[in-house]
């Protein structure tokens, strides 16, 4: 079993940064793929990015790609999400989620962690 905790949501101008880190415990994170999705007010849950097991490959939503970066750090069970150049729609609760498969869809994730609220003022 794998339990997540993310942290580092905030408030930031538009055009700003934040940098997303979800910790996970249990020693078989590495065996994970890992997601990050968003959920905005009245919104359904939307994929973000994805990362392989051992990192080698991310995948993006159209939507933040060359703006998010998503890296991991298997010896600290650790993923990040580098946000950059943020946009008002960015605001929303950020997830990240573990599966056992690589995929965009949220039904595919087994685990997820609590949320951190990132909001983007114009």
């Amino acid at each position: 079993q794998v339990q997540l905790v993310e942290s580092g949501g905030g408030l930031v101008q538009a055009g700003g940064s934040l940098r997303l880190s979800c910790a996970a415990s249990g020693r078989t994170f590495r065996r994970y793929a890992m997601g990050w999705f968003r959920q905005a007010p009245g919104k359904e849950r939307e994929f973000v990015a994805l990362i392989s097991e051992l990192g080698l490959s991310t995948y993006y939503a159209e939507s933040v790609e060359g703006r998010f970066t998503f890296s991991r750090d298997n010896a600290k069970n650790t993923v990040y999400l580098q946000m950059n150049s943020l946009k008002p729609e960015d605001t929303a609760v950020y997830y990240c989620a573990a599966s056992e498969q690589r995929s965009r869809f949220k039904e595919d994730y087994d685990y997820w962690g609590q949320g951190t609220q990132v909001t983007v003022s114009s």
